[in-house]
C-alpha cells in the first residue's frame, strides 16, 4: 500500500564591428574561466535509519530525469546543477523502505535542505512510501532579503508582465521614473534571464519585457546580493524561464476588457470598450523527436488603448487662422485613442542532451512594439503625435558541461539587441512636415488644444551589445560550494536625432540643418526634393553619436554551509573603458582659447573596481535566524546620460554668459557609482503555517552622477557631469507569511524607509542654478521619497476547483516642492511636502474545469478595484491636491484628466492547458 505523510523541508547582427568584438569575447572567455549558477538550484541533506546511524550509498534520484547523487560515509549528499521547479525524488537503499517525496521546491541559487529516515524493508517488495513535502515558511538559511515566487505563485497574482510582479515586493517604489528598490534611483537594478543580463546600457533598464506565461521561477532580491552580480546598486531580477520535457504540452490564452468608469465627467469620452485591451497568447513545447531534445515556442499578440480617448477634429495639415479665431476642421469626428500599443513578442528555445554530459541551449526573446504616448493636448489632432516602435532581442547559446557529480562549467554567448525610434515620418525630408507645421493652439479654442500641425520630435537609439559569460561551480567540499567566473560586454551605442534638426526659418519656411563635420548643411525641400540653402559653420554639433565601450569582470565566491551555519563570501573586480576621448585641459575644452596651455584629447582613462561582499545567516534555534550582510556595490551610470552631449568642440565659442546654451555636458570619463549597503535581519517560524520576517537597512551612496560647473580661461563656465552627488537611505520591513489554512492564505508587509540626498536627477544642480537658486549640496527628500508602504495579499482557494487573490498597496505621499506664492521669501525647502495617502486595490478570480484531456481555466481581473483617483502622481504645487488649485493659471492642467490615476480596469478570459 500506500502510505502519504506531510514533510517539512527546511535577430539580426548589424554589419559594423562584430567580427572584432566577437574575437575580444572569445579571447577573454578563452583565457579566464558569469554566471549560470544562478539558474540553477541545489539540493542536500543527510539520510539516516530509525537508530539515527547514517546509511551509507543511499540513492538520491530525481524522477524523470539523471539528475541524482549517493550518500557519504556519515550519510550526507548533495545535487547541484538543478534546474528550478518541483519534484519528486527517490530515496532508496537495499535493505530499506523507499521513499519518495513529492513536491520537493528547487530555487535557483539556493538550496533545499532534504534530511530522511528510512525504516528498515518490513513492507512488501515493490511497495513505496510517498510524502509530500512542504517548503518552510520561513527559509532560515538565506542571508539577504529575497522573494521567490514560482509559476504557480504567479499564476494566481492579479499580474500580467515581469514588471508588475516586481512591483508589487516590499521596499520597491514605483515612480514616473521607473522602479526604485529601497530607496535608490531607477536604472540601479541589474535584470538577468536565465543567468545574463537583458539590461539595456544606454539607460541601465530591461531591454525586454516578459509576460508571466514564459516566466518558470523569478527572484527579486532587494537586499545585498552576491558577488557573481554586477553592475547594480540597489537590486538583481532574475528570471528563469520555462523549458520543454518530455511531454507535448500546449497552451493557449486569450483575454479583452477596458477601463470602467464611475459615471462623473472626468476623463472625456466614457465609453465602456470591451475589446480595448485585447491579448492572446499560444504556447507549445515538448520533445522535437531527437534524443534527448526538448523545446518550446511561445507567442504573444497584446493590444492596448488608453483610457483617454480624443476626437479627430482637425487633420495636421488644417489651416486656421489663429490671428481672427477662425478654426476651420476636416477630420472625420471619429474617436480615437491618443494613446496606445500594439505588441508581437515570443520566445524559442531549444535544449538537447544529446553529448553525455553536455547541455546545449540556444534561445530568442523577441520584442516588437508600435506605440503612441498619450498627450491630452493633441486630443483633437491625434494623428499630429509622434509613434513610437521598439524592436528589443535577446538570444544566444548555452553550455553546460558536468565534469563529475560535484562539478560543472558553463559558457554562455548572448546578444543584446535594441533599436528604438520616435518620430511621425521616417524620413527628414517627408513634404507632410512642410504641409502641417508645428503643432499649434489658442487659448480660444479649447484651453490651447493642439488643433494643426505635427509633432516635430525625432530620436533613435540603438544599443547592440555582446555578451560573454563562463562560469565553474564545485562542491568542493561537503560545508563549501565554490563559483569563479567571468564576464565580458561589448557596446555598440547609437543615438540622437536621424539625419538633422527640423527648423522654421525666415518666411515660415521649414528648413532641415543636417549636422557635418565644421557645422551644418541647411535644405530646403522644392518639389519634394531637398535643395542646399546654406552651410553654419557651427562646430560639433552631429545629429547622431556613436560609441563603442567595453566592460569586464571577475568574480570568485564561496557559499559555506556548516552544520546550520550558513555564509556567502564573495569578491568582484570589474573593469570598464569607454574608448573615447575628452580634453586635457577642461578650462581650454575646445582647445581654442588663444594664448591658454594646450588641451589635445585624451583617451579616457581606465577603470577597476575590487568590490567585497559577505552575508551571513546564523540559526538560533530550528525555526529561527538572524542574518547580517554587507557589500560595495558599484554601477556606472547609464551609457546615454554620461555619452550624451560628450563633443566639446562645440564650446570653441564659448563666451561669459551664454551657459544655458549648450546644456550639460556628457563626461564619458565618470567613475563608477557606489553604494555601501548594510542588512541585518531575523526570521521566525511562528507556527508550522505562519513565518516572520524582520529586516533592517541602511544605504550610504557615493558618487552619484551629478554636475559640477567649469570655468575656463576666459572667465566663462560650462556644465558637465561628474560623480558629485550623494545620498543615504535607512529603514526596515515587517512581513508575516501564512500558508494556507482551510481556504485562506495571506501575506503581509510593512516597509518604513527614508531616502534622501543631493538631488533626485543628476541633471539637477545645472537646473537650480540656471533658475537663479543656491546649487550648493544640500540633504533633501529625494523625489521618490515614499516613508510608508503596506502590502496585503489574501487568496482564498479549493485545489483543482477556484482560486481568489485580492491584493491591497497603501503607499503614503511622495514629495513635492510647495509655491507659496511669489515675491520675497517665496521659495521653500525643496520637497517639504507630501502628497496624499493613496489606497489601490487588484483582484483576480479564477474557476477551474477538465474538459476532453484539458484543463480549461475562465478568469477575470480587475486593477484599481475602488477606482482610487490619485497615486503619487501630479499635484497642483500652490495646493498639493490634484483636485484643484488656487490660481488660474493651471486652468489648462485642471481639465486634463491624464493628472489623476488611470481608472478601474476590468479584464475577462481564459485559459486552455494541456493535461499530460
Amino acid at each position: 500500500m500506500t502510505v502519504v505523510h506531510q514533510y517539512w523541508t527546511n535577430v539580426v547582427i548589424p554589419a559594423c564591428s562584430q567580427t572584432n568584438a566577437l574575437i575580444l569575447l572569445a579571447s577573454m572567455l578563452f583565457v579566464f574561466g558569469s554566471v549560470h549558477a544562478d539558474t540553477k538550484g541545489k539540493l542536500a541533506g543527510r539520510i539516516v535509519d530509525q537508530r539515527g546511524d547514517p546509511i551509507i550509498g543511499a540513492n538520491v534520484l530525481f524522477i524523470g530525469t539523471t539528475i541524482g547523487a549517493a550518500t557519504d560515509l556519515e550519510g550526507y549528499y548533495a545535487v547541484i546543477n538543478i534546474p528550478p521547479g518541483s519534484y519528486e525524488v527517490r530515496m532508496s537503499s537495499l535493505g530499506y523502505q523507499t521513499k519518495i517525496i513529492q513536491n520537493v521546491r528547487i530555487s535557483a541559487g539556493q538550496t533545499t535542505t532534504l534530511d530522511e529516515t528510512l525504516p528498515e524493508q518490513t513492507i512488501e517488495l515493490g511497495q513505496e512510501v510517498v510524502v509530500v513535502a512542504e517548503r518552510p515558511i520561513v527559509d532560515v538559511k538565506q542571508t539577504s532579503t529575497m522573494a521567490v515566487l514560482s509559476k504557480e505563485d504567479i499564476d494566481v497574482l492579479p499580474v500580467q508582465e515581469l514588471k508588475d510582479i516586481v512591483n508589487l515586493q516590499a521596499g520597491v517604489v514605483s515612480s514616473e521614473d521607473g522602479l526604485h528598490f529601497r530607496g535608490g534611483r531607477a536604472g540601479e537594478v541589474q535584470y538577468r534571464v536565465n543567468g545574463v543580463s537583458v539590461n539595456n546600457a544606454f539607460n541601465n533598464q530591461s531591454s525586454v519585457s516578459i509576460d508571466r506565461s514564459l516566466i518558470q521561477e523569478v527572484q527579486v532580491i532587494s537586499g545585498t546580493f552576491d558577488a557573481k552580480y554586477g553592475q547594480a546598486m540597489s537590486g538583481v531580477v532574475n528570471t528563469v524561464l520555462r523549458t520543454g520535457g518530455d511531454q507535448l504540452r500546449w497552451n493557449t490564452e486569450v483575454y479583452s476588457g477596458d477601463f470602467v468608469f464611475d459615471g462623473t465627467v472626468r476623463y472625456g469620452t466614457e465609453k465602456f470598450r470591451p475589446t480595448s485591451i485585447r491579448n492572446f497568447q499560444l504556447s507549445l513545447s515538448g520533445p522535437t523527436g531527437l534524443p534527448e531534445t526538448y523545446f518550446i515556442l511561445s507567442g504573444r499578440r497584446y493590444e492596448f488603448n488608453d483610457y483617454i480617448y480624443g476626437r479627430r477634429f482637425f487633420q495636421p495639415t488644417d489651416k486656421s487662422n489663429f490671428e481672427q479665431n477662425l478654426f476651420y476642421p476636416t477630420g472625420d469626428v471619429r474617436e480615437v485613442p491618443i494613446g496606445y500599443s500594439r505588441e508581437w513578442s515570443g520566445l524559442g528555445r531549444i535544449t538537447t542532451k544529446l553529448l553525455p554530459g553536455v547541455e546545449l541551449g540556444y534561445q530568442a526573446l523577441v520584442n516588437y512594439t508600435q506605440s503612441r504616448r498619450l498627450n491630452y493636448s493633441f486630443r483633437y489632432n491625434p494623428d499630429g503625435l509622434s509613434t513610437q516602435e521598439n524592436i528589443s532581442v535577446v538570444h544566444g547559446i548555452d553550455w553546460t558541461h558536468t565534469l563529475s557529480a560535484s562539478t560543472f562549467y558553463t559558457v554562455s554567448l548572448r546578444q543584446n539587441y535594441v533599436d528604438y525610434s520616435d518620430y511621425l515620418y521616417e524620413s527628414l525630408y517627408d513634404t507632410r512636415y512642410d504641409s502641417a507645421g508645428p503643432p499649434r493652439g489658442n487659448d480660444v479654442y479649447e484651453r490651447n488644444a493642439i488643433i494643426q500641425g505635427v509633432d516635430f520630435t525625432r530620436y533613435i537609439q540603438l544599443t547592440n551589445t555582446l555578451v560573454g559569460q563562463v562560469s565553474l561551480t564545485s562542491q568542493v567540499t561537503r560545508h563549501h560550494l565554490v563559483e569563479f567566473g567571468a564576464e565580458a560586454q561589448v557596446h555598440e551605442l547609437k543615438f540622437g536625432t536621424p539625419d538633422g534638426y527640423l527648423v522654421y526659418g525666415e518666411g515660415g519656411v521649414l528648413n532641415r540643418f543636417v549636422g557635418v563635420p565644421g557645422g551644418f548643411k541647411v535644405y530646403e525641400v522644392q518639389g519634394g526634393r531637398p535643395i542646399l540653402l546654406d552651410f553654419v559653420e557651427e562646430p560639433g554639433y552631429l545629429p547622431t553619436q556613436k560609441y563603442r565601450p567595453v566592460s569586464f569582470a571577475l568574480y570568485g565566491q564561496d557559499r559555506v554551509e556548516w552544520n546550520d551555519l550558513t555564509a556567502r563570501v564573495g569578491v568582484r573586480f570589474e573593469y570598464f573603458d569607454a574608448q573615447t576621448s575628452l580634453p586635457s585641459d577642461l578650462a581650454n575644452p575646445a582647445n581654442s582659447i588663444s594664448g591658454a596651455p594646450a588641451s589635445p584629447l585624451r583617451p579616457t582613462s581606465e577603470k577597476i573596481s575590487v568590490i567585497p561582499r559577505v552575508g551571513i545567516s546564523f540559526p538560533i534555534s530550528n525555526r529561527a535566524s538572524v542574518f547580517f550582510s554587507y557589500g560595495h556595490f558599484y554601477q556606472f551610470p547609464a551609457l546615454g546620460t554620461t555619452f550624451n552631449n560628450a563633443n566639446y568642440t562645440i564650446l570653441e565659442r564659448l563666451q561669459a554668459g551664454e551657459e544655458g546654451r549648450y546644456g550639460v555636458f556628457g563626461n564619458p570619463d565618470i567613475r563608477a557609482e557606489k553604494t555601501v549597503h548594510y542588512e541585518f535581519g531575523y526570521r521566525h517560524a511562528l507556527s508550522e503555517n505562519l513565518g516572520l520576517n524582520l529586516n533592517m537597512f541602511y544605504k550610504d551612496i557615493r558618487d552619484l552622477l551629478g554636475v559640477e560647473f567649469i570655468e575656463t580661461y576666459t572667465g566663462a563656465e560650462y556644465a558637465r557631469f561628474t560623480n558629485v552627488d550623494f545620498g543615504n537611505v535607512f529603514g526596515f520591513t515587517v512581513s508575516l507569511d501564512q500558508r494556507r489554512v482551510g481556504l485562506i492564505s495571506s501575506t503581509i508587509d510593512y516597509t518604513l524607509q527614508i531616502a534622501q540626498g543631493n538631488s533626485s536627477d543628476p541633471r539637477e544642480t545645472a537646473t537650480r542654478a540656471a533658475a537663479g537658486d543656491d546649487p550648493r549640496p544640500r540633504q533633501v527628500p529625494f523625489n521618490w521619497d515614499q516613508r510608508h508602504a503596506l502590502n496585503l495579499t489574501v487568496q482564498l482557494s479549493e485545489p483543482r476547483s477556484y482560486v481568489a487573490s485580492t491584493i491591497f498597496r497603501i503607499s503614503s505621499g511622495q514629495p513635492y516642492t510647495p509655491a507659496l506664492g511669489s515675491g520675497f521669501g517665496e521659495s521653500v525647502e525643496p520637497n517639504s511636502g507630501r502628497k496624499p495617502v493613496s489606497l489601490l486595490v487588484d483582484l483576480r478570480a479564477e474557476k477551474f474545469f477538465q474538459f476532453m484531456g484539458a484543463k480549461i481555466t475562465l478568469f477575470a481581473r480587475a486593477f484599481n478595484v475602488l477606482d482610487t483617483r490619485f497615486n503619487n502622481g501630479f499635484v497642483f504645487t500652490d495646493t498639493g491636491s490634484p483636485y484643484y488649485s488656487a490660481t488660474s493659471i493651471d486652468l489648462a492642467q485642471l481639465a486634463n484628466p491624464t493628472r489623476f490615476y488611470p481608472p478601474r480596469r476590468v479584464e475577462v478570459g481564459f485559459s486552455l492547458t494541456s493535461i499530460p
